[in-house]
């Protein structure tokens, strides 16, 4: 692989990264599908052992991401339902406030789910803030595991 190609895998990694960040883009699937095709033009051992490692870090990362923060929710109390409301009301943001209307829509969906089912409006903000601690969590283990993945990468463009 040329210098060029290089670049352009490296570009796709790094729109990748700030996909995980700017909920627009699939990022860890744009990492995965870009240190993929590097493996597959480089078509070397170095480069399929490089990308399995990637493969198995962003695949860990990918559990990790769903597991750890929905147990950490689940203990703070916070209903699939208010997630749910999140979600919905996080796209409806999305499109009437574009990028940003994405956070507000689901905080504000989280917190009048809870606000509903507790009729609290202290406690609704507690478990708000626990979602809101756990979508954070969850962005927070991918962008770790896509970055140590772009990590083996470099290291695998070194070796080759």
């Amino acid at each position: 692989m040329n210098t060029v190609e290089t670049l352009l895998v490296a570009m796709v990694i790094a729109i990748g990264l700030i996909g995980i960040l700017v909920p627009l883009l699939p990022g860890s699937i744009l990492v995965f599908a870009a240190i993929a095709v590097w493996a597959f033009v480089e078509s070397t051992t170095i480069a399929w052992v490089t990308f399995g490692v990637a493969t198995a870090i962003l695949a860990g990362a990918l559990l990790v991401k769903y597991l750890w923060p929905m147990k950490r929710m689940r203990s703070a109390d916070v209903g699939t339902w208010s997630l749910l409301a999140g979600g919905v009301l996080g796209i409806v943001g999305f499109f009437v406030i574009p990028v940003v209307g994405l956070v507000i829509g689901f905080v504000l969906g989280v917190f009048l789910a809870e606000l509903a089912l507790r009729g609290n409006t202290r406690v609704a903000w507690a478990s708000t803030k626990h979602a809101i601690k756990g979508v954070a969590l969850s962005v927070g283990v991918e962008l770790a595991g896509a970055l140590l993945a772009t990590t083996v990468w470099v290291a695998g463009v070194f070796l080759v």
